[in-house]
Formats: structure tokens, C-alpha cells, sequence
């Protein structure tokens, strides 16, 4: 049997070039990569467009509350004249942008003649912004909401509310507790409403050890619009005086 080299001189044969007709198989797609990159092209778009909404809002305070509670209600009453409050005082206003508390302190803003913002969120059910806001940011991400009304807030003034109410409370108050922001004024504003809340936080939390004593500190609790404003001109005027003696 000959040796097959002999016919091709000892040489292997080199791999011909594909020809003209030739059509490479496209490179596999990963489905997960084109799914979380689009994700996180999204989630990008969302922070940017806040931050450079709100980045010239440099005294805002941000205002919860329930968007159940009607105009008749003493609550949308008493969160449309602290935010007028507010606004007379020089302070921005921020809300959710939707009905309910959110409505109130952006009708008050307005009526202060200073900057109304909503920050809107895209739901289930719909929630549009109300007639109030003058300056308007819609999110699909609840998160990046949620850096927006910190970032860009001197204090929350927080109002009778449901599950959205109690989650931007507690998370803000955990953000100074573990030292992740500042310090900044929480306020809480009904004390008929709040009261529950704060006799289980203080004999059942408190007295489990689950939290410290100081850490009853880190919000206040008042029933008037005016003691809403002298606590915020209080925290910064104290502040400032401890910065500069």
C-alpha cells in the first residue's frame, strides 16, 4: 500500500476557502443577555431622566400619603396647606404625582407659585398625574422612584397612608438608622392616625430589643402644617450653626 503523502509531495492539504455562495450560520443568540441588557438599558434611560429632571431642585421636601383619600377628606386638606407652607417658607415640592395626598401637596405647591413635581408610576391601575404638577417624571421602575424622592429631598412629610405610605417611611428611616444617607427630617403629620403604630413600635419592637431607644429619634410627629415647617427650619438651622460654630 503506498504511502498518500507521495501524491501530494509530503504536504498536507490546505482547507479551501468557502466560496462565493457560502452564508455563515449566525452567532447564537443568548436569549437571557438580550433580555437583562435590554433591562438594564431601560433601567439606565429611567435614572438618567430623573437626574436630569431634578437635578435643579436643590430645598425640596418630598410628601407621601394615601391616593384614597378624597378632597373632603381633612387629611388632603391639611397636606395641601403644609405644602403651601412649605412653598411660602421656599421649599420645592415633590409628591407621587397621582391623586389622593399626592394631588393635595402638588395643589398647595401650585398655590405657593414654587416648583410642583410628581413623580408618576406606571401601575396596574393606571395611575395618572394630577392637574397640579408643573414638572412631570414617569417611572416603570418603582427603585429608581425611590432614589428620586430620597436624592433629591431636605426632609419626607409623611401623611396617613396605606402600604406605599408605610414602605417609603420605614425605608427611610432604615437608610439614616444604618448611616446609608444623612440625617434628614421625617415627619410624620396625624397624630389620631399614627398613634397605633407607634405604641406597638414603642412596647412591642422597642421592648423586644429589635431597635434602640435612639432610634425613636430618627422621626418626629406633629398635627400642624406651621409645625411642619419650623421642624425642617429647625433641623437645618441647628445643623448649620453646628457647622459653622
Amino acid at each position: 500500500m503506498k504511502d498518500k503523502r507521495q501524491k501530494t509531495g509530503g504536504r498536507r492539504r490546505k482547507n479551501k476557502k468557502p466560496g462565493p455562495g457560502f452564508i455563515k450560520s449566525p452567532k447564537k443568540i443568548d436569549v437571557f443577555e438580550e433580555i437583562e441588557g435590554a433591562r438594564i438599558k431601560r433601567i439606565s434611560d429611567e435614572f438618567w431622566a430623573g437626574f436630569k429632571t431634578l437635578s435643579k431642585f436643590e430645598n425640596a421636601v418630598s410628601i407621601f400619603g394615601s391616593s384614597r383619600l378624597s378632597p373632603k377628606d381633612e387629611y388632603y386638606k391639611l397636606a395641601e396647606d403644609t405644602a403651601y407652607l412649605l412653598g411660602r417658607a421656599g421649599y420645592e415640592i415633590i409628591s407621587g404625582g397621582g391623586p389622593g395626598i399626592m394631588e393635595a401637596a402638588n395643589k398647595g405647591a401650585k398655590r405657593a407659585r414654587v416648583p410642583s413635581i410628581g413623580l408618576n408610576i406606571y401601575i396596574p391601575t393606571e395611575q395618572k398625574s394630577n392637574p397640579y404638577v408643573t414638572t412631570l417624571v414617569e417611572f416603570h421602575y418603582f427603585f429608581v422612584r425611590k432614589v428620586m424622592f430620597v436624592k433629591y429631598a431636605r426632609a419626607f412629610v409623611i401623611f396617613p397612608g396605606g402600604y406605599g405610605t408605610l414602605d417609603e417611611l420605614f425605608e427611610s428611616i432604615n437608610l439614616i438608622q444604618t448611616q446609608r444617607i444623612q440625617k434628614f427630617p421625617v415627619i410624620l403629620v396625624g397624630s389620631r392616625y399614627w398613634q397605633g403604630l407607634l405604641h406597638w413600635i414603642m412596647s412591642t419592637v422597642l421592648r423586644r430589643g429589635c431597635i434602640g431607644a435612639s432610634d425613636l429619634s430618627l422621626f418626629s410627629l406633629v398635627d400642624k402644617p406651621s409645625d411642619v415647617v419650623r421642624t425642617i427650619n429647625k433641623f437645618y438651622s441647628k445643623q448649620a450653626h453646628n457647622i459653622h460654630g
